[in-house]
């Protein structure tokens, strides 16, 4: 059976991501797409290799002698140059799934879903194979693959037809259950490979040679003319603009929704029970993906998630659930894939998430804070979303003293946590304003009045005086990173004493290498985990909020070095190794990077950002 590569397995932090918004492949640094969902982002996988290289499908382009490996993404958009070295010449391969503007597609017939991959020989000379070993349905269907003449090599079962063509020779397998290429490349010689999926329609076969580098560039050029919108103007625009074009590749175009992460089952800790599938839609992943975004310049995704939450949530309005997949599918029972290996051996390979049943109080406040951005920047709510609204402040007025899961999603069962119930404060607080703005009508004296109750429980029994620190939850000693949002959503001011306690106890109960973890306390679950990129980087937004921009610039360069040589960012990272862990690349790190690198320059004063809340005052008549 055909390996994705001869070399050790790549880490986590080894691979680059190609995508359409609508799926992505995740690609080694040896050419290989080793993880690929269609036709979607939680779709069966046509490649697993990411979680078994024996028998999970791989889809390679190398050189078959060693070499040195350098890639870096084309200036300003989300399509991959990889250029491999070899002792007698140099191969380039440019990898992309294709996607164009309305005027471009105008007239012409595209397919759906299309990888599209070009290998070029630039100096020398040097042997390349290429070598497609599709494992559909998480690698449970071993295929048998069929010539149709100029129509390339074709898979089909179910209603699906997965189509490849190249410009070169392909020859199948004795078993006919993959295929393979190899030829000798000389300076100035180009090839191309397409691989075409179709789902119960016709199959689009797009032509090669000069067609597919057409395509090409169209993709290069819709990248840019996105890339051209952000308006970030700080000191540190190419991790900002990467993160941007990171967190666009999780935007499902079709909805509107925004998955937390393209892959399944990456480990938090490398033989551990923690890998989880982040291939769906977490309302409070997406409510700051889009804060993220509005605040560089990008208002249609606003638009279309707000659609997409309107749409999903009508049903079961005043109540919302944690997540959904991207066209809002509540029920999303966790399994195992028992036969599948998992990256490293690290089981088990789950899909689904069990999570979609918990409640998440903090929920509320972030969605009802990313409308507000919306509107402070010009957004209009329609009836669906103002009844949407109101009945999210009816929810959280009747659930803020409850127990909950809380944003860190444990599995030992349900306590008050702090953060919530400062997000239902949140939540209200969004709405008394957006109604004293004109966008919507909410009874405020009664929502005032529960802020102060909840402001009350929280000040009373959410920060200890013996830590002097806020606790994550009520009545508690211990303490968790997100507490650093306090400031940021303005329910506490970042220079009071009491945050200022509170950044104390985190950094050094939760610090490690200049990195935090999320929490030390029991989550339900054996093992280990890493750090927590997105909490790294709320802690530089903290130092920027309170004016110590030397130690937050500081902090935030160190941080960056634990990006991989394409600027991406796991969920996790092993404070020893610097090694990423958990999905990858995880839309809340990038989020966390964006938000600490816009922090810094509003401080500086050169990234403006509209006034969404302003510090609350404590005063003894509400503590």
């Amino acid at each position: 059976m055909p390996q994705p590569s001869s070399s050790t397995p790549p880490a986590i932090g080894d691979y680059g991501i190609i995508g359409d918004c609508r799926s992505a492949a995740l690609i080694s640094r040896h050419g290989s797409i080793d993880w690929l969902c269609w036709p979607q982002f939680d779709s069966p996988s046509i490649f697993a290799a990411l979680l078994d290289r024996d028998r999970g499908g791989f889809f390679a382009i190398r050189p078959t002698a060693p070499a040195s490996v350098t890639r870096r993404y084309l200036p300003a958009t989300n399509v991959l140059e990889t250029t491999f070295r070899t002792d007698t010449g140099v191969l380039r391969l440019v990898d992309c799934m294709p996607v164009a503007s309305r005027e471009q597609q105008r007239g012409t017939l595209r397919p759906q879903h299309e990888v599209l991959r070009r290998i070029e020989c630039v100096e020398g000379e040097a042997d390349v194979e290429v070598i497609c070993d599709p494992r559909p349905d998480y690698a449970r269907v071993r295929p048998r693959l069929r010539r149709r003449g100029a129509l390339g090599v074709w898979y089909e079962h179910d209603g699906m037809a997965l189509v490849l063509r190249s410009d070169l020779r392909v020859r199948l397998s004795d078993d006919h259950a993959d295929l393979a290429v190899r030829a000798r490349m000389r300076a100035g010689d180009r090839h191309y490979v397409s691989l075409v999926s179709a789902f119960g329609e016709p199959a689009v076969l797009p032509p090669l040679g000069l067609h597919a580098e057409q395509r090409i560039l169209q993709t290069v050029a819709w990248w840019e003319a996105w890339s051209a919108q952000c308006t970030y103007a700080g000191r540190y625009p190419d991790a900002v603009l990467r993160s941007a074009l990171t967190l666009k590749l999780m935007v499902f175009a079709p909805s509107g929704a925004v998955v937390a992460a393209p892959t399944t089952s990456l480990p938090e800790a490398m033989g551990g029970e923690r890998n989880w599938d982040y291939r769906y839609c977490w309302l409070r992943d997406s409510s700051l993906t889009l804060q993220a975004l509005f605040d560089l310049g990008y208002h249609g995704e606003g638009e279309s998630f707000m659609s997409w939450l309107v749409h999903t949530t009508r049903a079961s309005l005043p109540r919302v659930q944690v997540l959904y997949d991207v066209y809002g599918e509540p029920h999303l029972p966790e399994r195992t894939l028992g036969h599948l290996a998992g990256f490293n051996g690290s089981r088990p390979v789950r899909v689904g998430n069990g999570a979609h049943g918990q409640l998440q109080l903090d929920i509320y406040g972030e969605v009802i804070d990313a409308a507000r951005a919306f509107t402070v920047r010009g957004g209009h709510l329609n009836r669906g979303t103002r009844r949407m609204l109101a009945a999210f402040g009816d929810a959280v007025c009747d659930l803020w003293s409850q127990p909950d899961e809380g944003i860190w999603e444990p599995r030992a069962g349900r306590r008050h946590n702090t953060y919530s119930k400062s997000m239902c404060w949140v939540a209200l607080d969004r709405l008394c304003r957006m109604h004293d703005e004109g966008h919507l009508s909410v009874p405020t004296a009664r929502y005032r009045r529960v802020m102060d109750e909840i402001r009350r429980a929280i000040e009373t029994r959410g920060f200890n005086d013996a830590l002097g620190s806020y606790t994550d939850a009520f009545d508690g000693a211990d303490v968790d990173a997100s507490l650093l949002l306090l400031p940021r959503y303005g329910y506490a001011d970042a220079g009071s004493p009491r945050m200022r306690g509170t950044y104390a106890r985190v950094a050094a109960r939760l610090g490690a290498n200049g990195l935090l973890y999320r929490y030390h306390a029991d989550d339900g679950l054996a093992g280990e985990e890493g750090a927590f990129g997105i909490c790294s980087f709320w802690a530089v937004s903290y130092l920027a909020q309170v004016g110590d921009l030397k130690r937050a610039d500081a902090a935030f360069q160190h941080l960056l070095t634990f990006a991989n040589d394409l600027g991406l960012f796991a969920e996790e990272i092993d404070p020893a190794t610097g090694a990423a862990l958990g999905n990858f690349p995880q839309a809340f790190t990038h989020v966390g990077l964006i938000d600490a690198a816009l922090q810094l320059a509003h401080e500086r004063g050169v990234h403006a950002r509209p006034d969404e809340s302003s510090p609350a005052e404590l005063t003894t008549a509400t503590v």
